[in-house]
Protein backbone atom coordinates (compact mmCIF):
# COMPACT_ATOMS: atom_id res chain seq x y z
CA UNK A 1 0.00 0.00 0.00
CA UNK A 2 1.45 3.51 -1.10
CA UNK A 3 -1.40 5.18 0.88
CA UNK A 4 -5.07 5.22 2.38
CA UNK A 5 -7.73 7.24 2.77
CA UNK A 6 -11.19 7.01 4.52
CA UNK A 7 -12.64 5.35 1.67
CA UNK A 8 -9.59 4.23 -0.63
CA UNK A 9 -6.66 2.65 -0.81
CA UNK A 10 -3.72 3.06 -3.09
CA UNK A 11 -1.78 0.83 -4.12
CA UNK A 12 0.88 -0.69 -6.68
CA UNK A 13 -0.43 -1.85 -10.11
CA UNK A 14 -0.72 -6.23 -9.98
CA UNK A 15 -1.23 -7.94 -13.29
CA UNK A 16 -5.12 -9.11 -11.92
CA UNK A 17 -5.84 -5.37 -12.65
CA UNK A 18 -5.77 -5.61 -16.27
CA UNK A 19 -9.70 -6.12 -17.11
CA UNK A 20 -10.35 -2.74 -15.06
CA UNK A 21 -7.92 -0.89 -16.30
CA UNK A 22 -8.04 -2.08 -19.86
CA UNK A 23 -12.34 -0.77 -19.03
CA UNK A 24 -10.93 2.43 -17.83
CA UNK A 25 -8.20 2.97 -20.83
CA UNK A 26 -10.23 2.41 -23.65
CA UNK A 27 -13.32 4.06 -22.33
CA UNK A 28 -13.87 7.57 -24.94
CA UNK A 29 -14.95 9.70 -22.34
CA UNK A 30 -12.17 8.37 -19.65
CA UNK A 31 -9.90 9.13 -22.34
CA UNK A 32 -10.99 12.77 -24.23
CA UNK A 33 -8.73 14.54 -21.98
CA UNK A 34 -5.71 12.80 -22.17
CA UNK A 35 -4.46 10.93 -25.06
CA UNK A 36 -7.76 10.72 -26.76
CA UNK A 37 -5.83 7.38 -27.50
CA UNK A 38 -8.15 4.25 -27.12
CA UNK A 39 -6.27 1.12 -27.00
CA UNK A 40 -6.58 -2.83 -27.37
CA UNK A 41 -6.82 -5.10 -24.44
CA UNK A 42 -3.31 -6.52 -26.46
CA UNK A 43 -1.73 -2.82 -26.30
CA UNK A 44 -3.27 -2.32 -22.27
CA UNK A 45 -1.55 -5.54 -21.14
CA UNK A 46 1.98 -4.80 -22.46
CA UNK A 47 1.29 -0.83 -21.00
CA UNK A 48 0.33 -2.16 -17.25
CA UNK A 49 3.48 -4.82 -17.61
CA UNK A 50 5.57 -1.83 -18.42
CA UNK A 51 3.89 0.46 -15.50
CA UNK A 52 4.67 -2.36 -13.13
CA UNK A 53 8.18 -2.70 -14.38
CA UNK A 54 8.72 0.89 -13.90
CA UNK A 55 8.24 0.18 -9.78
CA UNK A 56 11.89 -1.42 -9.18
CA UNK A 57 14.08 0.95 -11.27
CA UNK A 58 16.39 3.01 -9.59
CA UNK A 59 16.25 5.84 -12.15
CA UNK A 60 12.28 5.62 -12.31
CA UNK A 61 10.26 9.00 -12.40
CA UNK A 62 7.02 7.68 -13.68
CA UNK A 63 4.43 6.18 -11.10
CA UNK A 64 1.20 5.16 -11.71
CA UNK A 65 -0.92 3.33 -8.99
CA UNK A 66 -4.17 1.64 -8.51
CA UNK A 67 -6.92 3.46 -6.51
CA UNK A 68 -9.24 0.75 -5.31
CA UNK A 69 -12.37 0.89 -2.60
CA UNK A 70 -11.74 -0.63 0.64
CA UNK A 71 -15.54 -1.98 1.06
CA UNK A 72 -14.99 -4.40 -1.70
CA UNK A 73 -11.73 -4.16 -3.29
CA UNK A 74 -12.93 -2.64 -6.45
CA UNK A 75 -10.33 -1.37 -8.57
CA UNK A 76 -11.84 2.29 -9.53
CA UNK A 77 -9.17 4.42 -11.08
CA UNK A 78 -5.65 5.27 -11.08
CA UNK A 79 -3.41 7.92 -9.56
CA UNK A 80 0.41 8.87 -11.17
CA UNK A 81 3.17 10.95 -10.00
CA UNK A 82 5.38 12.06 -12.73
CA UNK A 83 8.73 13.92 -12.27
CA UNK A 84 9.45 16.47 -14.89
CA UNK A 85 12.65 17.67 -16.38
CA UNK A 86 12.90 20.34 -13.50
CA UNK A 87 12.35 18.23 -11.04
CA UNK A 88 8.65 19.09 -9.82
CA UNK A 89 6.06 16.32 -9.47
CA UNK A 90 2.78 16.33 -11.43
CA UNK A 91 0.14 14.29 -10.34
CA UNK A 92 -2.70 12.92 -12.48
CA UNK A 93 -5.68 10.71 -12.31
CA UNK A 94 -8.23 8.49 -14.24
CA UNK A 95 -11.26 6.45 -12.88
CA UNK A 96 -13.69 4.37 -14.02
CA UNK A 97 -16.72 6.49 -15.60
CA UNK A 98 -18.72 4.36 -13.12
CA UNK A 99 -16.88 5.87 -10.01
CA UNK A 100 -17.20 9.61 -11.07
CA UNK A 101 -19.08 12.39 -9.25
CA UNK A 102 -18.52 10.66 -5.90
CA UNK A 103 -15.48 12.88 -4.78
CA UNK A 104 -13.20 9.66 -5.08
CA UNK A 105 -10.98 12.34 -6.90
CA UNK A 106 -10.44 14.86 -4.54
CA UNK A 107 -10.41 12.24 -1.93
CA UNK A 108 -7.10 10.71 -3.77
CA UNK A 109 -5.77 13.87 -4.30
CA UNK A 110 -6.35 15.11 -0.78
CA UNK A 111 -4.29 11.55 0.03
CA UNK A 112 -1.90 12.04 -2.73
CA UNK A 113 -0.60 15.42 -1.27
CA UNK A 114 -0.43 14.41 2.43
CA UNK A 115 1.72 11.06 1.32
CA UNK A 116 3.99 14.24 -0.84
CA UNK A 117 3.84 16.02 2.18
CA UNK A 118 4.95 13.70 4.40
CA UNK A 119 7.86 12.28 1.89
CA UNK A 120 9.19 15.87 1.95
CA UNK A 121 8.40 16.74 -1.81
CA UNK A 122 8.13 20.70 -2.35
CA UNK A 123 6.06 21.07 -5.26
CA UNK A 124 3.45 19.34 -7.23
CA UNK A 125 2.18 20.33 -10.10
CA UNK A 126 -1.20 19.76 -12.45
CA UNK A 127 -2.16 20.06 -16.10
CA UNK A 128 -6.18 20.28 -16.28
CA UNK A 129 -7.62 20.60 -19.53
CA UNK A 130 -10.07 23.55 -19.59
CA UNK A 131 -12.88 22.10 -20.40
CA UNK A 132 -12.18 18.93 -17.88
CA UNK A 133 -14.41 21.04 -15.46
CA UNK A 134 -14.43 18.67 -13.21
CA UNK A 135 -10.91 18.28 -12.72
CA UNK A 136 -10.39 21.84 -12.69
CA UNK A 137 -12.67 22.03 -9.45
CA UNK A 138 -11.00 19.43 -7.65
CA UNK A 139 -7.26 21.04 -8.25
CA UNK A 140 -8.86 24.73 -7.31
CA UNK A 141 -10.26 23.41 -4.24
CA UNK A 142 -7.31 21.42 -3.03
CA UNK A 143 -5.58 24.67 -3.43
CA UNK A 144 -3.91 24.44 -6.56
CA UNK A 145 -2.93 27.85 -7.93
CA UNK A 146 -2.59 28.97 -11.74
CA UNK A 147 0.77 29.14 -13.01
CA UNK A 148 -0.23 29.59 -16.74
CA UNK A 149 -2.80 29.28 -19.53
CA UNK A 150 -1.11 27.08 -22.75
CA UNK A 151 -1.77 24.34 -25.60
CA UNK A 152 -1.73 21.02 -24.58
CA UNK A 153 0.76 20.00 -27.02
CA UNK A 154 0.07 16.46 -27.22
CA UNK A 155 -3.62 16.92 -28.06
CA UNK A 156 -3.94 20.49 -29.51
CA UNK A 157 -6.48 22.00 -26.32
CA UNK A 158 -5.89 24.49 -24.00
CA UNK A 159 -4.90 23.83 -20.73
CA UNK A 160 -4.25 25.14 -17.16
CA UNK A 161 -0.68 24.44 -15.48
CA UNK A 162 -1.41 24.52 -11.50
CA UNK A 163 0.90 24.43 -9.15
CA UNK A 164 1.19 23.36 -5.04
CA UNK A 165 3.56 24.44 -2.62
CA UNK A 166 4.12 22.17 -0.10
Amino acid sequence: MIFETERLIVRKLVASDLKAFHKMQSNPKVMQYTTGIVKSLAAHKIELRDLISKYDRIDNNFWIYAVERKKDTAFIGTVALVKNAKGIDEIGYRFLEAFWGVGFGTETCKGLITYCKRNKFDKLTAYVVDANIASKKIIEKLGFQIEKKQLAEDIQLPETKYLLDL
